[in-house]
């Protein structure tokens, strides 16, 4: 079939767009054709653009060459079609054009389509590595030209919020010094400088914090990140990150123009209310109510601690574990007993063991009397006083874990989200929370140290810098996490603006002059001009716009996205190169790596 130029039609509306108040007026549309349906002497085609599809009709009245060029129209045809917006004789309400067609006097064909590799409907059930690799089309899909729209909004509203707040958007570099932050940086080879390399950021941290000594005082960006990590659901090795930084406030500060940012933005997109002051828990509270840092707050099945019931009871297990310094805790799913039969229970066992616990004990109250895994070792009044303390009666089953507690609150946390999703209790609501007062070491066992939970410019608690040197375990942060239905959306804290204290700081870390030298440096010598008092956070545009858009995972948000080994099956990235290439970077490549 030849192809048309589009000469001096041009389109004048979007499919989606077109009423029944419509009728009457002259239109050009133009897009893709989803599909097209001969019926004989009535043709019908269904256009579709980024707003939605609309009929294009051709009958009798329709000119015999126009009506000859439908006929040969198949999908994904590109065209261009002018014509009048009519009542259709047949409404179809499952479209919101559903009640108007275009009778079509000018038909243009400016593009034509092979059969592609999957038809083109929102529900899909083409395999996904192959949508991956066809991702051009797979873009064509309504639901993900409605989430990259929606990720557009959330931009958009992001910039109208923090520059109605007084906020400048400033561009930071995408090459930088390589500064380690947590996790493996993305490293670019100079050609110039040959044998040393540029890292991509994992954050905008150290340059966003001498915007604050450049009296920048409300900064943001929109930045793109990139870390070298495994991937998951939530997870991209490229991501976007809503990133601000403030002087001359403290953490109060910084959470009321958070909350006043997510209220907004639910509401300019998603016309969702959220409440607020947004709810708040320490670390230590989250870790022993819900076993988690990032905990979803839309169901109760909270964690308690029954250590004190069970320290002297017949159980080894557990009164053993109290004896050694651990804890017995335990979740009640409540109503459960038809849905976690033992099979199920079984099942629970074996996730329970496979993310470090050794065992699982349970109390099932299917019948009149509760079956227990455990029951032959205790007394009754002991059995009675666990089944108080967790509020049971009959339907419920408890699950008890009985470890140390850097095991047995974070598998009892997944146990619960587990049996939430198996009852199917979480309500489609959005719950946000602020987790604060972060511990600001995690001891390592392996090493028999203290390692930094945050970047070592965070500051601590006041009333904890005396415990630096002499109790580590005391130190608290000045750090704060901003979670939705258990997802991290954004990591924040006030920071180090004194340099004694920094440099205390960066020896607490273990950190020698001449890495505290090489590695920061140039921040260090900064703050000796006058820094002000200055915190901020960065959150998860990614991330925001997943749970807006009510997705699983990312890749329904991200336009290109990378799969699990961070490769991008369209293009074919990451790929070799030629010799030229390498000899320019001083690189050899042998035996499949880099030297």
């Amino acid at each position: 079939m030849k192809l048309d130029k589009m000469g001096e039609l041009r389109r004048s509306v979007y499919c989606g767009t077109l009423r029944r108040e419509d009728a009457g007026k002259t239109v050009t549309v133009a897009g893709w054709v989803q599909r097209q349906r001969d019926l004989g002497s009535l043709i019908f085609i269904d256009l579709r653009d980024r707003t939605g599809i609309v009929q294009l009709a051709f009958d009798q009245d329709t000119a015999p060459e126009i009506f000859k060029r439908a006929f040969e129209i198949r999908s994904e045809f590109v065209l261009m079609a002018k014509g009048t917006v009519r009542v259709r004789s047949s409404i179809n309400n499952e479209i919101p054009t559903g009640e108007i067609e275009i009778a079509v006097d000018t038909l243009k064909v400016l593009g034509q389509s092979v059969t592609p590799p999957f038809e083109i409907l929102t529900d899909s059930n083409a395999n996904e590595e192959l949508r991956l690799k066809y991702r051009y089309l797979d873009l064509r899909r309504s639901n993900l030209q409605n989430n990259i729209l929606t990720r557009h909004r959330i931009a958009k509203v992001t910039r109208d919020y923090f520059d109605e707040n007084g906020f400048i958007e400033i561009e930071t570099p995408t090459l930088i010094k390589s500064t380690p932050e947590g996790a493996r940086d993305y490293l670019v080879p100079s050609r110039v400088h040959g044998g040393s390399f540029f890292a991509l950021p994992q954050s905008p941290q150290m340059y966003k914090q001498l915007l604050m000594l450049s009296g920048f005082d409300r900064y943001m960006q929109i930045a793109r990140c990139y870390r070298d990590e495994d991937l998951r659901a939530d997870r991209q090795p490229e991501f976007t990150q809503i990133d601000l930084e403030m002087s001359f406030v403290d953490i109060e500060d910084i959470l009321a123009l958070g909350e006043g940012f997510v209220k907004r933005l639910f509401k300019d997109v998603l016309n969702v209310d959220i409440p607020t002051p947004l709810p708040r828990l320490t670390y230590t509270e989250a870790m022993n109510s819900y076993g988690s840092d990032k905990p979803d707050t839309r169901f109760e099945m909270k964690i308690t601690d029954i250590s004190d019931l069970v320290e002297n009871c017949g159980f080894a297990v557990f009164a053993d574990t109290v004896k050694n310094g651990g804890t017995v805790r335990a979740i009640n799913a409540k109503n459960s007993a038809s849905t976690l039969t033992r099979k199920e229970i079984d099942k629970l066992t074996e996730t329970a063991r496979g993310i470090g616990a050794k065992g699982l004990a349970f109390i099932r109250w299917a019948e009149e009397t509760p079956n227990c895994s455990f029951a032959k070792f205790m007394s009754e009044n002991e059995m009675n006083a666990i089944l108080e303390r967790m509020g049971a009666s009959q339907g419920d089953v408890i699950l008890i874990i009985a470890d140390k507690a850097k095991v047995t609150l974070p598998v009892l946390g997944a146990l619960r989200l587990n049996v939430a999703k198996k009852l199917d209790i979480i309500p489609d609501t959005f719950n946000f929370l602020w987790i604060t007062e972060f511990p600001f070491f995690e001891y390592n066992e392996e090493r028999g140290n203290y390692d930094a939970m945050h970047h070592p410019f965070t500051s601590p608690l006041d009333e904890c810098i005396e415990f630096l040197d002499t109790a580590p375990e005391k130190v608290y942060a000045k750090a704060y996490d901003l979670v939705l239905n258990g997802v991290e959306l954004s990591s924040g804290s006030i920071r180090i603006s004194d340099p004694e204290l920094q440099k205390k700081m960066f020896t607490a870390l273990g950190l020698t002059d001449k890495e505290i030298e090489e590695k920061f440096g140039f921040l260090v010598d900064a703050y000796h001009f006058g820094a002000p008092p200055h915190g901020g956070m960065g959150i998860g545009l990614d991330r925001i716009a997943m749970i807006m858009c009510g997705c699983d995972s990312l890749r329904d948000v991200i336009a290109f996205p990378k799969v699990s080994n961070s490769s991008e099956l369209m293009s074919g990235a990451p790929s070799p190169v030629d010799e030229k290439q390498l000899t320019e970077l001083s690189i050899a490549v042998i035996n499949n790596k880099t030297e």
